[in-house]
């Protein structure tokens, strides 16, 4: 179906929403997007875009743009926690020109995609806390404080906590997965390099990289506990806990620490990702429909393709249904991968985990090629291709 005139309301003003707008405005739809807070902003963290999601971001023309407000990753780098001795690095300046990776503070991620719709004639419309929304042939939005707005299609990226999922699928049964994980930006008083390092230790793993031209630090900290954290990103925690957690780790570590002054902590729950993304007329997109854990750095760049394959699809003859249908295995696969991914940054046995990071560092010294490309069908697949 084409898109002109088409009226089309997104509730969620997050990465997902914004792209999803920009991608629809071009296309020629009428947008508005309904954000509950004040502002269109994020709090503060860094996220990784890997290539999958830079080719969403360089079709929506904001390649140049981002560029500058992000960095470009040369290498991942996995250490063991004591003294920070690197175990494996992988080149990333040996893939493809194409398959770039950058790293990038979600606020600036943010700002860039909200100023593109504004200027893209994207309404923005901030204080709209949604309480319900209604599928049908005219779907509504329901308003908490009683308004209510009709569109042709209405797209829920709100997030973990979104109205419409349950509508779609019932009441989600998550669960505590025994880790939390806390996340801080410091000054990068320590030479940060270019690149994303995994700091391995038992039972825990800190993942560190620069933001703003180096100036900046971002953490992420998991550990392993039968203490249960709330789910959310907007608990603060003593910087202690983070510290004392992570007391046993050497290198850079230390010094990045102590940087911290107020950390962010919350509980890792594992979701299904949901059997139904859409109703009539109305949609899910990014953690509203297949919330992940952030061990394959994937949140964001799933939300980014769900954005251009969601506007490609209502644009064509198979709409919602085929929106579902080319996102919902993809975004399972890669959600398995990052299940998975965790316990091999948490070896507690200090023998096993020597003989693993004995092995990895060989792997990567015979066929270093081998465990670059070992993702390629996630980080060089590109939804917008014209065969996508």
């Amino acid at each position: 179906m084409s898109l002109n005139g088409r009226n089309i309301t997104i509730v969620g003003g997050g990465i997902g929403g914004l792209a999803c707008a920009l991608a629809l405005r071009a296309r020629g739809a009428e947008v508005r997007v309904l954000e509950q807070a004040e502002a269109i902003r994020e709090v503060g963290a860094g996220i990784q875009v890997s290539p999958n999601g830079l080719r969403v971001i360089e079709a929506l023309g904001l390649g140049e743009a981002f560029r500058d407000v992000s960095v470009a990753g040369q290498a991942v780098s996995l250490r063991d926690y004591r003294a920070g001795r690197e175990v494996l690095r992988l080149d990333l300046t040996k893939l493809p020109s194409a398959q770039s990776y950058r790293f990038v503070h979600r606020a600036d991620l943010i700002d860039l995609l909200a100023g593109a719709a504004r200027a893209a004639g994207v309404s923005i419309r901030l204080l709209q806390k949604v309480c319900s929304v209604e599928p049908g042939p005219v779907p509504v939005v329901h308003l908490c404080n009683g308004d209510t707005v009709h569109s042709d299609q209405i797209i829920c990226a709100d997030g973990l906590h979104s109205v419409l999922r349950p509508l779609l699928n019932g009441a989600a049964q998550p669960f505590f997965t025994g880790q939390v994980a806390w996340r801080a930006v410091v000054p990068n008083r320590v030479n940060h390099p270019s690149e994303a390092r995994v700091h391995m230790g038992p039972g825990r793993h800190m993942v560190t990289y620069p933001l703003r031209g180096g100036e900046m630090v971002n953490i992420v900290a998991v550990e392993e506990r039968a203490a249960w954290a709330d789910e959310g990103w907007s608990h603060q925690d003593d910087p202690a806990n983070l510290r004392r957690a992570f007391a046993s780790f050497g290198g850079m570590v230390p010094d990045l620490l102590a940087g911290v002054a107020h950390p962010g902590l919350w509980g890792l729950f594992r979701h299904p990702v949901a059997e139904i993304w859409h109703g009539e007329n109305v949609a899910l997109l990014g953690d509203a429909a297949h919330p992940t854990l952030p061990f394959l750095a994937q949140g964001a760049n799933m939300a980014l393709e769900d954005a251009w394959v969601l506007a490609a699809q209502l644009d064509g003859p198979s709409g919602l249904p085929g929106y579902q249908a080319l996102r919902r295995p993809r975004v399972s696969r890669a959600i398995d991968a990052a299940n998975g991914n965790a316990w091999k940054y948490h070896l507690r046995n200090p023998l096993i985990r020597g003989v693993a990071h004995l092995g990895l560092g060989m792997i990567g010294r015979i066929a270093p090629d081998k465990m670059l490309h070992q993702f390629d069908w996630l980080y060089a697949h590109d939804v917008t291709a014209p065969t996508a």
